[in-house]
């Protein structure tokens, strides 16, 4: 069985998608447009193990965001630059950077 085909998601499926993540936002338009959510820590070393859990979590997944480390808090931007836009990928990338956070 062959992997899905990622393709870019029409503004609609967009919208109902970004529905189904919390938190998370759009950022960009055009062909940077991407989803957004912001993480914040306790401790600046938490918030480094979070930016490796997404790095490991990117490898995984072949999928790689936009990482922007602060002292306390990460923002993570996906976006599927070889569709030029948001794809399914994104999305499901989303969730399971969700899942890396602690509760």
């Amino acid at each position: 069985m062959s992997a899905p085909e990622i393709r870019a998601l029409k503004p609609t499926e967009v919208i109902m998608a970004l529905a189904q993540v919390t938190g998370w936002g759009l950022s960009g338009d055009g062909e940077q447009v991407s989803i957004e959510k912001s993480f914040d820590f306790e401790q600046h070393t938490h918030a480094l193990l979070f930016v490796n859990s997404v790095g490991w979590l990117s490898e995984k997944l072949n999928h790689h965001p936009e990482l922007v480390l602060t002292y306390k808090r990460c923002v993570v931007r996906w976006n599927t630059h070889d569709v030029r836009g948001l794809s399914r990928l994104d999305f499901e990338a989303a969730t399971q950077t969700d899942a890396l956070f602690p509760a």
